[in-house]
């Protein structure tokens, strides 16, 4: 009986050491990207303008700050955005011409009921920078 034991204990034994390897080589896939510079669809001869505002009704910088931080960038006319949950305000820098403060509001709303925007002004830096 005992010997049954030892032999079912090196057998499993074995079998651990055996499945817990792993030579494998890692599977490689290849993904196809639409490679659009950001640059390319600015326009270098537009007025931007900086914008800085309140966000209220954040409860996270993972889904909240980062999901309106998202929306915002993606705008048509925005050159960059950022949202500091901690400081629960928004950076951001877009073509004069092509949005509006009033827009900047309507896209954060959009993104979730909760939200809401206070403190909207135009700044020739933002808070942030020195």
């Amino acid at each position: 009986m005992m010997m049954l034991k030892n032999i079912g204990f090196v057998a499993f034994l074995s079998l651990f050491i055996v499945a817990c390897k792993n030579e494998g080589k890692p599977e490689m896939k290849t993904v196809e990207t639409e490679v659009a510079s950001e640059m390319a669809q600015l326009d270098p001869n537009a007025s931007y303008a900086k914008a800085e505002f309140g966000i209220e009704g954040m409860t996270c910088a993972m889904g909240c700050a980062k999901t309106i931080e998202r929306k915002l960038a993606k705008m048509e006319g925005v050159k960059s955005a950022t949202v500091d949950f901690n400081k629960k305000i928004a950076m951001v820098e877009y073509d004069e011409s092509r949005v509006s403060p009033a827009t900047l509001e309507e896209t954060v709303k959009k993104t979730g009921d909760m939200y809401s925007v206070n403190n909207m002004k135009t700044v020739e830096n933002f808070s942030t920078e020195e």
